[in-house]
């Protein structure tokens, strides 16, 4: 589970912007210490690299967007269970299995 957790953060931290400069100093010293490498395919590596960062980034970007909004609805309806309104600090595999064992009966 630990492995899990760690993998969560990681992707938490690649949706900072420090992630982006950590990604252009990477470029800035594969051009100083190593330019004759960068050819066609070092270049698409690294934009494969950013633009990973930036959907990471807004993928990020709209899931805290959406959980700030269901807390308030929560926080506004009194009738709803507390354990919902920590639920997204919990691992997926955890909160899949909460969403299993309260799924309304058909």
């Amino acid at each position: 589970m630990q492995w899990q957790s760690s993998l969560t953060q990681l992707g938490t931290w690649a949706a900072r912007p420090w992630a982006f400069v950590v990604a252009i100093l990477y470029a800035i010293g594969w051009l100083v210490f190593s330019p004759e490498t960068l050819e066609w395919h070092g270049v698409v590596t690294l934009a494969t690299w950013l633009m990973t960062l930036l959907i990471q980034r807004a993928g990020h970007r709209d899931t805290q967007a959406i959980h700030a909004k269901l807390d308030e609805l929560l926080y506004a309806q009194r009738r709803a269970r507390n354990e919902i309104t920590s639920l997204d600090e919990k691992e997926p595999e955890e909160i899949e299995g909460f969403r299993e064992a309260h799924k309304p009966q058909a």
